[in-house]
């Protein structure tokens, strides 16, 4: 395992959720990872609220998108130069909408790494001085779910919660022929579907943590519609 991977992400994250774990109450896996998830979107809050502001203004013009690619079918790369004076005058950053993916990648992999070795008591030697040393971690979460095992229901939850988060970012104001939104489409059903492959393939913790981020994340979308939708009306 890389050594810059360790220090920055796996060590982190798991010392962060050693101390949830021997700070809150009942020493519950499942909280933590609740705990867990809410600071980690609220740390990528920012880029989570670029993200979104950049794909709801893609959605918004689409249909002069559209025309742009009908007007220059025939010549690329004056279609690619009036795309970008577009992006450049309406100043939108394409890629924006596509970082906090690549942010999420290794988080979502550190995060696997720490609920599967970093519950072995061999693991907690990458603790920092001054984090109490629990001894054991109990995966038991709730008082009936192990976050060490799969859960096929909770994997499905975070498939449901995955099609509502995603639903909604799509909107329903999209050109309904437009090509955009006809990938748009897809995306509404194959990530939910993938969620539930890997979510059912993993430790239960994993899927609850997927879960937790996907709603927070929701809930982060839906205070920014309604934000939005204020300045509007006003």
């Amino acid at each position: 395992m890389p050594a810059l991977y360790t220090e920055i992400l796996l060590k982190p994250l798991f010392n962060l959720l050693v101390f949830l774990y021997t700070a809150i109450p009942g020493r519950d896996l499942g909280v933590t990872i609740l705990v867990l998830t809410l600071i980690v979107r609220i740390l990528l809050y920012p880029l989570n609220r670029r993200a979104i502001t950049s794909q709801r203004s893609i959605q918004r013009l689409q249909p002069e998108m559209e025309a742009l690619k009908e007007k220059h079918k025939d010549d690329r790369e004056k279609l690619a130069q009036e795309m970008m004076a577009l992006y450049k005058r309406e100043k939108i950053n394409p890629l924006s909408s596509c970082l906090p993916i690549v942010v999420q990648l290794p988080i979502l992999i550190a995060v696997y790494q720490v609920f599967t070795a970093g519950i072995k008591s061999d693991a907690f030697q990458l603790l920092y001085p001054g984090i109490a040393n629990p001894g054991t971690i109990n995966t038991i979460a709730f008082g009936f779910l192990d976050l060490a095992a799969r859960s096929w229901p909770l994997a499905i939850l975070a498939g449901i919660a995955q099609y509502w988060q995603t639903r909604m970012l799509m909107g329903s104001k999209s050109a309904a022929t437009s090509s955009v939104s006809a990938m748009n489409k897809q995306m509404l059903y194959i990530m939910p579907v993938m969620t539930v492959f890997i979510g059912s393939r993993f430790p239960a913790g994993l899927a609850l943590y997927w879960f937790a981020t996907t709603v927070f994340t929701g809930l982060q979308q839906l205070f920014m519609f309604k934000k939005s939708e204020k300045k509007q009306g006003s």
